[in-house]
């Protein structure tokens, strides 16, 4: 299980490897509670994809649920890989957003 979850400035991300497509899926809510601190990451990403219907079309057609661990039992969780993530982070106002895009090069 360790190595399915990353840490970015001690915010854990969850992430899943799909060795048939050789791509690392991380949790959209992850990336959104890393990146605003925000107390409701599910609350904001929806209100994101609301606000913006071309990030919501995106993220509909693009971002797959993955079954990743939630509170200790596998749930289908909005997901994207790296491409995804970079296409998200665009609509964030954050300044740990050029930090987060370092990290996950290396992640």
């Amino acid at each position: 299980m360790a190595k399915e979850i990353a840490l970015f400035e001690e915010k854990q991300i969850r992430r899943h490897y799909d060795s048939e497509k050789e791509i690392w899926y991380f949790s959209l809510v992850d990336i959104v509670d890393a990146l605003t601190d925000s107390k409701n990451p599910t609350d904001y990403l929806k209100k994101m994809r609301t606000r913006e219907s071309e990030l919501n079309s995106y993220i509909g057609t693009n971002c797959p649920q993955v079954a990743m661990l939630v509170n200790g039992k596998s749930r289908k969780t909005l997901s994207g890989n790296v491409e995804h993530v970079f296409r998200i982070i665009q609509s964030i106002p954050s300044p740990k957003a050029e930090p987060f895009k370092q990290w996950l090069a290396i992640c």
